[in-house]
């Protein structure tokens, strides 16, 4: 079964879980290395012969134009994560139109291609920002793939939604982020922080327990997860632990998990037409 892989492009100042000690005005005086990991993941895909979904954020879109056009010249699918990565939570749907107008814009002039999907800051597209799936497809985007089945996390979740693909919309299809259900609860086998936090075996049996149920995954890693040299900030321990933990074992677990499932983008997964 192949599944999707995705990649959300931000830097690595740009993470919410940073937020408390990295304000938006401060984003420009930050050490950029956007490039360092973003580099070290087109190599590997290109080695691999994988393709995967870029969720690329607008602000980096806007600032990097040069590696949108590197990742659309490999052949990935682009799509967007935003503009600022403010949360939907923390947007009313005015603000968050002009942004994703604003996103969409940033990534399709430098593509010549139109954007098909979206996947929310920090995963928070829940039941209280619903609204935002109108304005997704205002703008002719074919999938989301924000919501998170779970009930355990602060900012996001929605705890009974499908574990696979999905229409939320008439117009919109979910490709809600992978868990499995352990003692009947559902547990990420998604990517980002648990694939670094879990071990290997973990994500690996519950990527084949879900295609075994007949579920593809969609798998999910920054940029920043491949850069264990980047700056540290001084953080509460928890987010330290969840920011900066074994980063500097990402790389040799991402090859492993190329070698060991079938990959591409979310629009092929999904069986959605891609073009101008």
């Amino acid at each position: 079964m192949k599944n999707a892989l995705s990649i959300d492009v931000e830097d690595w100042f740009c993470v919410h879980n940073l937020s408390d000690v990295i304000r938006k005005e401060e984003w420009s005086t930050c050490e950029q290395r956007i490039t360092k990991g973003l580099a070290r993941i087109l190599k590997i895909l290109d080695e691999k012969k994988v393709k995967a979904t870029f969720f690329v954020l607008g602000w980096i879109a806007e600032r990097y134009p040069e590696l949108i056009r590197e990742i659309d010249n490999r052949n990935h699918e682009i799509a967007t994560h935003g503009l600022s990565h403010t949360l939907l939570t923390q947007l009313i749907p005015d603000q968050f139109d002009a942004e994703l107008k604003i996103s969409i814009q940033l990534i399709e002039k430098n593509t010549n291609k139109k954007v098909l999907g979206h996947r929310a800051p920090s995963f928070t597209m829940t039941e209280k920002t619903s609204w935002a799936l109108d304005v997704l497809a205002k703008y002719g985007l074919k999938y989301d793939s924000s919501v998170f089945p779970v009930s355990f996390h602060p900012d996001y979740g929605i705890s009974n939604a499908p574990l696979g693909p999905y229409k939320i919309t008439e117009k919109i299809w979910e490709f809600p982020l992978s868990v499995v259900k352990i003692l009947g609860r559902n547990v990420p086998i998604s990517g980002g922080g648990y694939f670094r936090i879990f071990p290997y075996r973990f994500i690996r049996y519950g990527i084949r327990k879900a295609n075994l149920e007949g579920r593809p995954v969609v798998f999910y890693l920054h940029p920043w997860e491949m850069d264990p040299h980047q700056p540290k900030v001084k953080l509460p321990p928890l987010k330290k632990f969840r920011h900066y933990h074994n980063l500097d074992k990402t790389e040799k677990r991402f090859r492993r998990l190329l070698d060991d499932f079938q990959f591409t983008t979310i629009s092929e997964v999904l069986h959605l037409c891609t073009g101008t």
